[in-house]
């Protein structure tokens, strides 16, 4: 038996192996973070572009694509490991052949932090926590009249080509981390979410923070008093009588960037100021959205913003993420949902490998 099984493992090794040689295509997804997985994708009519990792070209026509994930990754740009991440999701829920997953890099290399090794004509932008980085849609470094919202459009308005996807009924942006924070700030401000014909919807997955509409912000009556959302540690009892929910903040003389972009909508500039605040308000309240929570996320960890104005947002990651949810809920009328995965701390892959999230992140049609 056990010859017969090497015999039969050759025979299927050769036929192959002679079909690769005849240049056959391999009609499986691809699942490598090898050079052949990778494409390109050109913004502004070129020569600029971003390096794609894909199961399948972007390019080329595939009428067995239904539906399709963009992963944005973190503050690290690792696109690969995010890339990854999710193949792996993909697997677990039997999606990988009817499923378009693509992973762009916004790579970086501008200074001692950010030394990503740069392609002819790839485009460059600033890596760090600031209002004209990559992670809130701020400007290439290279060419400052292409900011990183527009290479999300770029690969939207691709994917909704009818003559290369035909059969193509939804798109999930999905994010996680600086990654989150990117998707987050993309699905309140971008103008092609309602022109492209295929159905969006967005995943914000623990990001450090989130654009408020207005000045006011959460106190801790905003978040479920049976979720323990708070840093370890002593924690005072509640008052007699328990604040509001959202009020004005209460700090803005000492933390006068609190409002300001990307925390507020103040002082937008560039993609982001192509908008009026009461457009973004609209924009914010119909688009589909979900925001994907770790249980466990409750440590200042992995580039946490610890600034005054992500802290007028809450004292952790899972504490502002359940107070942005309630807030745009209850306070803005959106229809958002907001899901927290049990056991998941920081982390991406626990996040997008979870039960909870594969049916979120990988819709049935």
């Amino acid at each position: 038996m056990k010859r017969l099984a090497s015999i039969v493992c050759l025979r299927w090794w050769i036929l192959v192996s002679l079909s690769l040689l005849a240049g056959s295509a391999w009609a499986g997804p691809c699942t490598s973070t090898a050079a052949a997985c990778t494409d390109w994708i050109t913004v502004a009519g070129g020569p600029w572009r971003v390096l794609v990792y894909g199961t399948a070209s972007p390019h080329a026509r595939n009428e067995g694509i239904t539906r399709a994930l963009i992963m944005v990754h973190g503050q690290n740009r690792d696109a690969d490991n995010y890339f990854r991440h999710a193949l792996a999701g993909a697997f677990l829920a039997n999606a990988l052949e009817d499923t378009l997953v693509l992973a762009p890099r916004f790579a970086s290399n501008s200074g001692a932090e950010c030394r990503d090794t740069l392609a002819p004509d790839e485009l460059n932008w600033n890596c760090l926590q600031a209002p004209e980085g990559w992670r809130v849609g701020g400007p290439a470094l290279d060419n400052d009249k292409i900011a990183a919202f527009d290479v999300l459009d770029e690969i939207l308005r691709r994917l909704a080509r009818k003559e290369v996807f035909p059969n193509l009924r939804t798109i999930v942006v999905a994010g996680h981390s600086g990654g989150g924070q990117f998707v987050q700030r993309y699905e309140l401000t971008n103008q092609v979410h309602e022109r492209l014909g295929v159905a969006i919807t967005y995943v914000v997955a623990n990001p450090s923070s989130y654009a408020y509409l207005d000045g006011l912000r959460p106190t801790p009556s905003a978040v479920p008093s049976d979720i323990a959302a708070a840093s370890p540690g002593y924690i005072p009892p509640p008052p007699a009588k328990p604040p509001a929910p959202f009020v004005p903040f209460s700090d803005a003389r000492n933390c006068t960037a609190y409002d300001v972009w990307p925390y507020g909508l103040k002082n937008r500039t560039g993609y982001i100021a192509r908008l009026t605040d009461d457009e973004l308000k609209k924009q914010l309240v119909s688009r589909p959205t979900t925001y994907l929570l770790g249980e466990l996320d409750i440590l200042p960890l992995y580039g946490f913003d610890s600034s005054c104005s992500a802290g007028a947002q809450g004292p952790t990651r899972l504490a502002r993420g359940l107070a942005y949810g309630r807030y745009v809920n209850e306070m803005h009328g959106a229809r958002h949902n907001v899901l927290v995965v049990p056991a998941c701390g920081h982390s991406a892959r626990c996040m997008f490998t979870a039960d909870p999230a594969l049916a979120v992140i990988f819709p049935k049609q």
